[in-house]
């Protein structure tokens, strides 16, 4: 009796055997299924997000290129000096004096070479550095044109005469300069320029940082730019 009993369970067991190794197997096709699902998602994302730092990173990039040229302001300038040299000789009793009246129209720009623009792209952090930008080269083109000369032999006009009259004259216009609206304008069309890549940098998320400080707006450039 005990033993047909044994025999019954048999194949019980074995079926619950079976039966378990079923679902174990159900469940680890199904744990597989989803690590798989998981491991593409992850590829997936992974691919959009490069694509999208490298597009950002190309569209910045870009930016500068566009910003990196020459931004000249013009003015023009005159002046005029009367330059004067007196020589005397023995012991002062006798001298010779020459004169001229001088007349200067000069232009003069002031520009910016915004290719010599240094940068950092922190693209994983979405952070672009401006790390140097260009002092302004002012030049000075003088047209000279000489009035009521007056000389000797003894002391007539040389070389040296007129490498007096255009340092004063250059020295005379740097003072004009320096006190025109010239040098503000040429420094409104720098800050414009910048701001046309805190424009892109902004509407991209991303954000832009001079001189250790973040720029937020056009008139941090024009404190950051000062001087």
């Amino acid at each position: 009796m005990t033993e047909t009993n044994t025999n019954q369970n048999k194949p019980g067991f074995f079926n619950n055997v079976i039966r378990f190794l079923s679902e174990s197997r159900r469940w680890i096709l199904v744990l597989l299924l989803a690590i798989i699902v998981y491991l593409i998602y992850q590829l997936a994302t992974k691919s959009n997000s490069t694509s999208s730092i490298e597009y950002d990173t190309n569209l910045i990039e870009q930016q500068i290129k566009n910003v990196g040229k020459l931004v000249v302001t013009e003015g023009h300038f005159s002046e005029v000096i009367t330059y004067k040299d007196q020589k005397k000789y023995l012991l002062d009793i006798l001298s010779f004096e020459k004169k001229a009246l001088v007349v200067v129209n000069a232009e003069v720009t002031v520009s910016f070479d915004l290719s010599k623009i240094t940068y950092d792209i922190d693209a994983p952090n979405k952070t672009l550095t401006i790390k140097f930008i260009p002092k302004e080269e002012i030049k000075i083109y003088p047209d000279y044109k000489y009035y009521d000369m007056q000389s000797t032999k003894l002391n007539d006009f040389n070389a040296e005469d007129y490498n007096k009259i255009n340092k004063t004259v250059r020295e005379n216009l740097a003072k004009k300069i320096d006190k025109s609206s010239l040098k503000s304008n040429a420094k409104n069309r720098l800050v414009s320029e910048l701001s046309n890549m805190l424009i892109v940098t902004k509407s991209m998320g991303w954000k832009l940082v001079y001189n250790g400080e973040e720029v937020k707006s056009e008139s941090d450039f024009y404190a950051e730019t000062k001087g």
